[in-house]
């Protein structure tokens, strides 16, 4: 029986094997232009664009910064690649994780492990930053939830927690075309790497 194909080609060139990923076949353009297409909340949000999956990623780095403003520009990075398996897997809504059971977390961990490697990073990050990086998604998710989700802030509050005025205090949602995404996010990587 012919075995079913596990690899994509990227953009790049790059076949990356999605059972077996190797970070030489990891680009940070790749993962940008993915991350810029791939839709949050299934793209059930306002806006003339979808909200993407690397606008948020650009989101919560912002927001780990302001949980750790001391925290070591690796952990910044870290924060920006969160997500970053996306780019071959998808987002898929908490829902949909749930029913489809442990075989997505396996698989997403394998690919944030090269990409990690890939950028410098230890394969796993440390439990500590790891927390930290998840409050970060979740006071991102309360405020998508309540500016672009449809969410009211009391219904938002029970799934994401409201956050602490400080941590949410000028932020804003952007809705800009995915071109624009992959440049903003394709930069702020290339600036973090560049501070290592």
């Amino acid at each position: 029986m012919k075995q079913p194909r596990a690899w994509q080609r990227m953009l790049s060139g790059r076949r990356l094997d999605l059972l077996d990923p190797t970070p030489v076949d990891i680009e940070i353009e790749d993962i940008a232009h993915g991350l810029a297409f791939v839709a949050r909340w299934n793209g059930q949000t306002e806006g003339d664009y979808a909200y993407s999956v690397a606008e948020h990623s650009l989101l919560v780095e912002e927001i780990y910064g302001r949980l750790e403003p001391e925290a070591p520009v690796k952990w910044r990075l870290a924060a920006l690649l969160h997500d970053a398996p996306e780019y071959v897997i998808g987002d898929m809504i908490s829902p949909v994780k749930a029913a489809v059971g442990p075989e997505y977390g396996r698989l997403d961990e394998r690919l944030a492990a090269a990409i990690h490697i890939r950028f410098g990073l230890p394969a796993a990050v440390p439990k500590t930053v790891k927390k930290t990086i998840k409050k970060a998604d979740k006071v991102s998710a309360w405020l998508e939830a309540t500016q672009i989700a449809g969410f009211s802030q009391t219904e938002a509050a029970r799934f994401f927690s409201r956050p602490r005025p400080e941590l949410v205090d000028g932020l804003a949602i952007r809705l800009r075309p995915p071109l624009e995404v992959r440049a903003a996010y394709t930069a702020r990587h290339a600036d973090l790497l560049a501070r290592l």
